[in-house]
Formats: C-alpha cells, structure tokens, sequence
C-alpha cells in the first residue's frame, strides 16, 4: 500500500505534437492533471522527463504549467532509468514507492517500470494516466508491466489509497481534485 513518506510520481514524456496523438487523450490530460494536483496537495515529490525535447517539443502546456516549480529532465533513451540526471535525482529522493504515468505506455513507461521493478522499486501504473497512440499498444504495455511485477492503479485508487481516511486533513482538496 502507498504511504505518503515514501511515494513519488514520475510523469513521462507527455509532449507535443505526440502528446495529442494518444489514444482518449482528453481523459488522459484530465487524469495527468489530477494526479499531478493530488501529489501537490498530499506534498509528494514529482519528477517528469521529456523524450528528445529537440525533436519532438516540449511537455504540453497543461502540463508544464502545473510542474512550473521543477524542470524537466531530458533523455535520449525510452527509460528514464537509462538516464544519468534521472537516475540522480532519483536516488537523491530516497524513496522506494512510485507512481509512473506519461505516455507511451508500450514504449517509455513501459521500459521505465521494468527497470524500477529491477531496481527493487515498488511500482504502481496509473492506468487512466497512460496512454498510446493505440488502445492495442496500450493494453500490451499495461500486460507487460504487470507481468514484470509492476501493480495497475488509478488516479482515484492511488489518491485515496494515499490519504488512508476521511478523516485525512487533505481529503476536500482531493475530493475537490477528482470531482
């Protein structure tokens, strides 16, 4: 189960012209939103990268705006993990609980959870916060991270799973978020 002190979000690669190639890529852009206001709320630390910014442009501004108090962390490679200044940062977190969302699922995410999972890394995909460019390549990556060890999740799911009660001084500000 998620705790609060020892949880991250890593949003993957959610740029450009790509970004709005996505499979229901408004429900996509909505749940990246929420996750990314709920970890806010809830005080938890978020890294995001950008695949080859040069080639395939910025992180979209609906997102970039909500994460304009860190920079992104641009790669080359599909797992973040493969990346020295990912990896750095990371470390520097000292947590061992993350939530992963971003796009492609088949591709970056996918490639990115398999490597925290050998890392030893608790990993949870935000499934109504991934995406590809199809439903198909989508679902494959979602088997292929489960079958490595990865657990499915959802925006809601982690959120609450995080907050443990109604009672949670944080609860209104997340039931504000995903309503």
């Amino acid at each position: 189960m998620l705790t609060l002190q020892n949880t991250l979000l890593i949003v993957v690669d959610v740029q450009g012209k790509l970004a709005h190639l996505m499979h229901r890529k408004e429900m996509l852009f909505e749940n990246l939103r929420k996750i990314i206001k709920g970890m806010q709320v809830l005080a938890i630390p978020i890294l995001w990268t950008e695949q080859n910014p040069e080639k395939l442009g910025p992180t979209i501004p609906e997102i970039a705006n909500l994460l304009s108090d860190t920079h992104p962390i641009s790669k080359l490679s599909f797992s973040c993990c493969r990346s020295d200044r990912f990896m750095q940062a990371l470390t520097r977190l000292k947590l061992k609980q993350v939530l992963i969302a971003g796009i492609e699922t088949h591709i970056c995410v996918y490639q990115t959870a398999v490597d925290l999972e050998n890392l030893g890394y608790e990993v949870q995909v935000v499934t109504d916060a991934v995406s590809s460019r199809t439903a198909e390549n989508k679902q494959i990556g979602l088997e292929k991270m489960k079958d490595a060890g990865a657990t499915l999740t959802s925006t809601e799911t982690a959120l609450f799973e995080l907050l443990k009660g109604a009672d949670a001084a944080k609860f209104k500000e997340i039931l504000k978020i995903v309503k």
